[in-house]
């Protein structure tokens, strides 16, 4: 059963050899590169200063003007600017609503941001197995030529056999390290990304914190006030009414 199943498994090698396993890969290396590509425009042009954009849009709603900081955000490129357009509807809400619609609006965002994320991630793990198996495929079918006859031609064939299938194991290393190279650094810009949205938000939240301290203490600080006014005033009359009994 065993040598059946080698027979047909060797049959099957011997019928494409490894060429068709780097036409894969150099498939699947243009689709790499396109990917990168393309990763690489989308972060270029929506590349923006986003310290100097949280600072004006933070200093927009200290002074009250919520739509100035609407129109700011509408106008930026940034991928953070789009993050926070679509919470700062839910600031009227407190801190708590702001960042539930922060956290939201950046999920949906993600889904954008780590478009082709995975066809690198996957291609970089599994490109060199898949020109590993075309090595192996290769060394099969030159052992099997070199069984088949000893004179100099065939140990010319097994030789040029053995140069091609570590061929397909060089291509499946060099489709797989740019991937993976690319991989982490759009990774890491993401992180970014996603830490600046996160900083900014921090900083209205903190805003919104100190507005809702202040409206809850106002009252009481000026009642406090009146009451510390009757009660020197209290004090002062407190002669004459003494005097006049």
């Amino acid at each position: 059963m065993t040598a059946i199943l080698v027979e047909r498994l060797l049959k099957v090698a011997l019928v494409g050899g490894s060429g068709w396993v780097m036409w894969l890969l150099l498939l699947l290396s243009i689709g790499a590169f396109a990917a990168m590509f393309e990763r690489f425009w989308f972060f270029k042009k929506h590349q923006e200063d986003t310290d100097a954009l949280g600072d004006r849009v933070t200093a927009l709603l200290e002074a009250g003007d919520a739509d100035a900081a609407e129109k700011l955000l509408a106008g930026s490129k940034a991928i953070e600017a789009s993050v926070l357009l679509g919470a700062l509807h839910w600031v009227k809400g407190g801190p708590e609503s702001f960042a539930d619609a922060v956290e939201s609006q950046m999920g949906k965002k993600r889904k954008e941001l780590e478009r082709g994320m995975n066809y690198l991630g996957t291609l970089g793990s599994n490109a060199p197995f898949i020109g590993l198996f075309g090595t192996v495929i290769g060394v099969i079918v030159s052992f099997h030529q070199l069984a088949q006859g000893s004179d100099k031609g065939s140990m010319g064939n097994v030789m040029a056999g053995i140069a091609e299938a570590l061929v397909a194991t060089g291509v499946g290393l060099f489709v797989a390290i740019p991937a993976v190279i690319a991989y982490n650094v759009f990774q890491k810009r993401i992180g970014e990304i996603e830490g600046n949205v996160a900083s900014i938000a921090r900083q209205i939240s903190a805003l919104l914190r100190a507005r809702d301290h202040e409206a809850t203490h106002a009252p009481r600080a000026h009642d406090d006030r009146a009451a510390r006014l009757g009660a020197s005033r209290a004090s002062a009359y407190a002669p004459i009414v003494g005097e006049a009994e």
